[in-house]
């Protein structure tokens, strides 16, 4: 990456500070453009989803890695309850949906708590395994909440057999107008489920997986207990992942730590951070990291900047670090502050691999936790920081009564806080394609095929305040 006209700033920068320049290009299609990453995990596109409780968990990996993106599952869950989400995240199909399965005798009431644990909001009715009923919330409307499902699914459903291909599907579902379709196999079993979308999406997107063909997971562990023991388990479990986690990654405990799990050799890419120098990711890449996680105060429910004063402009702090640990064979993540699909592809182009996305995806039905819906009729998701007064209650729940009053005394980050879902974009799957779609036409103009090509040939200016207002969109006139 080179800035314009050699112009070396004078002060650190956000994502908001900073533009790209249109370079010569041969790449005329943003199909060309081939976004896996080249640090190890397997991403396909380059997106890991945070390891915050309030975002990360089954349905959300599962999603993100059949489109090529990692999931890392928080560090404050117990190791055995992560080890069943990672055997679970290997048996999912690379194509199709987990269904939402319910009874006959199932209650609407019951159903709809359900739905929209799935973007497609629907369920399948099953007798034994076999599919005999559709049922969505628009079926449901109106409807006693005590009504038995049989009473009001959809049985004249479209069904479609394992292994069809995927564009025949397509345009089964379209001639039978149907967004879905259950997908048997030969024996008449519910193999999963399948929507247009979803078809669209098989040929456009390639899965991350691990070596056997199955959907990757990563997972993370922090610095205090018998973190090596944790590390060991969950690479025994099947992670393909580990992330070394804490707020201050520039300390002599993550040091220490990441040097003992180094020494296990568990044939994983180990990620440690945060840091936002390039002294900090040295030390830990020399400490055993293959990946450096950078970022200190930039997310959007962070407050350690207004509490400490600590941290960097992101953008700055990622150009710095990747610098670094490139000099080093190593690499970064991009940790926090992404608003835009203009802030992944400027995050790649200061040098990170993969970039890191918390409260954007935190707003999506896919995410952990109950859905609400406020006084407008606008639906969220509660977020909460991971230092916040709701996740060190969660952390610490085995503390006796008197440290957890200790430990509370120095909360940071904001405990709750409303993540309005999109109803154009209700789907972390909408989102990914809102991302990839802007990241492809970064690359395009760039005049880059791969992500390596992206960051050499990008070229970087500085604006104003002014700068970055006037290329907002206006959606009404002015």
């Amino acid at each position: 990456m080179q800035f314009l006209d050699g112009l070396m700033p004078q002060h650190d920068l956000t994502y908001d500070d900073v533009f790209m320049v249109p370079n010569r290009s041969s790449v005329t299609s943003r199909l060309d453009v081939d976004l896996r990453s080249q640090d190890g995990t397997g991403t396909t596109v380059p997106l890991v989803v945070a390891n915050m409780t309030a975002i990360a968990g089954r349905r959300m990996a599962e999603t993100t890695a059949r489109r090529g993106a990692l999931t890392v599952i928080p560090q404050d869950i117990p190791t055995e309850v992560v080890a069943e989400v990672i055997a679970w995240q290997k048996t999912r199909h690379l194509v199709y949906d987990t269904p939402i399965t319910l009874d006959r005798t199932s209650t609407a009431g019951e159903a709809l708590v359900l739905l929209h644990k799935r973007a497609h909001g629907a369920g399948v009715v099953v007798a034994g395994d076999r599919p005999v009923g559709v049922v969505t919330e628009s079926d449901l409307t109106g409807v006693d909440r005590f009504t038995q499902l049989a009473d009001v699914m959809v049985t004249e459903m479209v069904t479609l057999d394992d292994g069809v291909d995927v564009e025949k599907a397509f345009d089964v579902l379209a001639h039978a107008r149907r967004r879905l379709a259950p997908v048997v196999a030969p024996d008449g079993s519910l193999v999963g489920i399948l929507t247009r979308a979803g078809a669209l999406r098989t040929s456009l997107y390639e899965p991350a997986v691990d070596d056997a063909g199955r959907l990757r997971i990563a997972a993370a562990i922090g610095i205090n207990g018998d973190v090596a023991a944790k590390a060991a388990a969950l690479a025994e479990a099947g992670a393909d992942v580990l992330v070394i986690d804490t707020a201050h990654g520039h300390q002599e405990k993550m040091i220490e730590v990441l040097r003992a799990v180094r020494a296990l050799d568990l044939g994983v890419p180990l990620v440690a951070g945060n840091v936002v120098s390039g002294a900090g990711t040295r030390d830990l890449v020399e400490a055993g990291a293959d990946i450096v996680k950078v970022g200190v105060g930039p997310g959007a429910m962070c407050t350690t900047r207004m509490m400490t004063a600590v941290g960097r402009p992101q953008f700055s702090a990622v150009l710095e670090c990747a610098t670094a640990a490139r000099q080093l064979g190593a690499q970064v993540w991009a940790d926090g502050g992404v608003r835009h699909p203009r802030d992944v592809a400027l995050a790649l182009a200061a040098g990170a691999s993969n970039v890191m996305v918390g409260s954007w995806f935190a707003g999506t039905l896919e995410s952990p936790g109950d859905l609400y819906t406020d006084e407008q009729g606008r639906q969220y998701k509660e977020s909460f920081g991971m230092a916040s007064a709701r996740a060190v209650r969660h952390r610490t729940a085995t503390d006796s009564a008197y440290d957890r009053a200790r430990k509370a005394l120095f909360e940071e980050g904001i405990s709750s806080a409303r993540m309005y879902v999109d109803p154009a974009r209700p789907s972390v799957e909408d989102v990914i394609d809102q991302i990839v779609a802007g990241l492809r036409s970064s690359c395009t103009y760039a005049g880059a095929r791969t992500l390596q090509e992206f960051h050499d040939r990008a070229t970087v200016g500085i604006q104003s305040t002014a700068g970055f207002a006037e290329g907002r969109p206006l959606h009404t006139s002015w």
